[in-house]
């Protein structure tokens, strides 16, 4: 089986704390037509550099039934700024329209074989996976943006379309595995494409 959840395969369910104080799982998100979840943490320099270009994005679609989720798996032993309490001092800073979730135990990260942050999964309304990837080809200096796949695929799909490119690799740093050097990455991990 590949490290990565392939294409057509249902959501793992979670259940996670957010940074508003709540917690969340699947279910939580039962009104969306088409629902974004992705692999993200507070210091990586391609989250950095794409957040704006992700909270545009998801504004763009929220009136068209598509809601996004953050899930920061990074461990805080790796990077100290990738903890719970700097999850909450960003969003109280950023106020991004998604909910921020923590996988401490990295147990989500794990089910979808997140990869880099940030990695993007895109569910249809029957949680069915028809994205997998990156965002946008520059995250890291979008002013070198060529493509925003995540747009496109989000545009095909509120407009009936097929997903014309439902595989892309995520760029950005890979996610911090507890225990592990910070470029570990496990063995069975690799691109998608």
């Amino acid at each position: 089986m590949p490290f990565t959840l392939p294409l057509g395969s249902k959501a793992p369910d979670f259940n996670l704390p957010a940074t508003d104080g709540s917690s969340c799982s699947l279910a939580d998100f039962a009104d969306a037509g088409i629902l974004v979840i992705f692999f993200t943490c507070n210091h990586c320099p391609y989250v950095l550099g794409s957040d704006e270009v992700t909270r545009a994005t998801a504004e763009k679609y929220a009136d068209r039934g598509v809601r996004f989720v953050a899930i920061n798996a990074n461990s805080a032993n790796t990077y100290a700024e990738d903890d719970f309490d700097h999850m909450v001092a960003r969003m109280s800073e950023k106020k991004f329209p998604w909910k921020y979730l923590h996988d401490k135990s990295q147990d989500v990260a794990l089910a979808y074989g997140a990869l880099r942050t940030p990695h993007f999964y895109v569910f249809d309304d029957t949680r069915r996976l028809v994205y997998s990837g990156r965002g946008v080809d520059n995250p890291r200096d979008v002013a070198r943006m060529t493509v925003n796949d995540l747009d496109r695929v989000l545009d095909e799909l509120t407009s009936g379309k097929a997903v014309s490119v439902p595989l892309t690799n995520p760029i950005g740093c890979n996610v911090k595995w507890e225990g592990r050097d910070k470029h570990w990455m496990p063995p069975e991990a690799c691109d998608l494409v």
